[in-house]
């Protein structure tokens, strides 16, 4: 028995991964609690008024970028070479968590380009990733469109080689912050390609700036995520030269897939500190709140609701760091990538949810941020992929390895 114990020690040491720790370090610890100051200090204040006009005013939002960027709190996640804070993704995610706690109109003022734009090459690196890095322009993403979204090989827009240039035309929908950004990356149809399995659309990313002349940008009214607006984009012969293609020609997916992974993680980073911030009101308003003598916390009913939500949240939070920790050494897959969205994006609504009905009525009236978190989640099972679609790749994904 005693052989048999030391074999079964030996395969299990062969097997070992290297030690997984979540545990923050004392700079991560260091950098988080600054910047929960700096959010309750200088962003939480205008929450209020953003919700009201639907936008964040210039100057504030100046205000609060220029704080930013001289407490270290821009470009945090871009690499140290061009300017950035070369943070890896495990400290992303916890400051997503924290950001999130703010309106994500207020949290945008500490713009940082999209990690995409660390495709560009030559004259695009001094027009477009370096004056993003600086705060002087801001970039969005345009690939969903009216009969394209969790489809995304459904979209239609359409780039025609006219000589050295490009000529676009197309609409997009549901633009995230089209309206203050400066330029997009546009994914667009250049052409097909026959394979084994038919004729294939070939996709391709461009930078177009907003001012190109047959560039509309139209705001649209959404109940969520006020002051961080969806938008139309319509083109109309958008003329954009061959040296605006950002990576290779034909090649716009591939080249987005390491983005796409890393937004949905740092997605559901955001639900759980949008969570965390309604949770922790729950709480209050649970242990303070009174009825039939006694606080309603102290009832059962609501006591299994606290409860639900902690264990919720703290799974998520897990997972997120599971997959951070594995972006950062390159080993996430698409369908883990898949699972950590599914499941942070519908706790949030779960959470809030709950958070709503602890506080009852006035968890419906605009006195209070609690109706604003449940609107807020609302969207999260929606835009970066729905969940139908992430069971659907998780689903797939799984049973290949079984079908082979």
């Amino acid at each position: 028995m005693n052989g048999a114990r030391h074999d079964l020690s030996a395969a299990n040491e062969k097997k070992q991964e290297p030690n997984v720790d979540f545990a923050l370090t004392f700079e991560q610890q260091a950098l988080i609690d600054s910047l929960k100051e700096f959010v309750k200090k200088e962003m939480l204040p205008h929450e209020g008024l953003v919700e009201e006009q639907r936008a964040v005013p210039k100057e504030i939002a100046k205000d609060i970028y220029e704080k930013g960027k001289a407490a270290g709190f821009v470009n945090m996640g871009m690499p140290e070479e061009v300017g950035g804070g070369g943070l890896d993704y495990e400290t992303m995610a916890l400051v997503s968590r924290e950001l999130a706690k703010v309106s994500t109109a207020l949290s945008l003022c500490l713009k940082s380009p999209s990690k995409i734009l660390l495709g560009c090459k030559g004259e695009q690196r001094e027009r477009y990733l370096m004056p993003a890095m600086r705060g002087e322009r801001l970039d969005c993403f345009a690939l969903t469109e009216p009969g394209g979204g969790s489809d995304a090989k459904a979209i239609v827009t359409r780039a025609e080689r006219d000589g050295g240039d490009w000529i676009v035309n197309g609409v997009k929908q549901f633009i995230s912050h089209a309206d203050v950004a400066d330029f997009m990356v546009l994914f667009a149809v250049t052409g097909m390609d026959e394979t084994p399995k038919g004729p294939r659309k070939r996709f391709t990313a461009f930078l177009i700036d907003h001012d190109t002349p047959g560039v509309t940008i139209t705001p649209m009214k959404s109940i969520c995520t006020r002051g961080y607006n969806p938008n139309m984009i319509y083109l109309d012969n958008v003329r954009v030269p061959d040296n605006q293609i950002l990576g290779e020609e034909g090649q716009g997916f591939n080249f987005a897939n390491d983005w796409l992974y890393s937004g949905r993680v740092m997605l559901a980073a955001h639900c759980c500190g949008l969570a965390e911030r309604a949770f922790e009101m729950a709480c209050e308003w649970a242990a303070t709140r009174k009825a039939f003598g006694k606080t309603i916390g102290e009832f059962q009913g609501i006591g299994f609701k606290i409860a639900d939500m902690a264990v919720d949240i703290k799974t998520t939070f897990l997972l997120v760091m599971e997959a951070a920790w594995k972006m950062d050494r390159g080993s996430l897959t698409r369908h883990e990538a898949s699972i950590v969205n599914l499941y942070g994006s519908e706790m949030v609504g779960r959470v809030t949810d709950h958070a709503v009905q602890i506080f009852g009525g006035m968890g419906m009236m605009e006195d209070f941020p609690i109706q604003r978190f449940w609107r807020d989640a609302r969207i999260e099972r929606i835009w970066e992929g729905t969940s139908e679609i992430h069971r659907d790749i998780i689903a797939r994904d799984i049973l290949r390895e079984y079908r082979s």
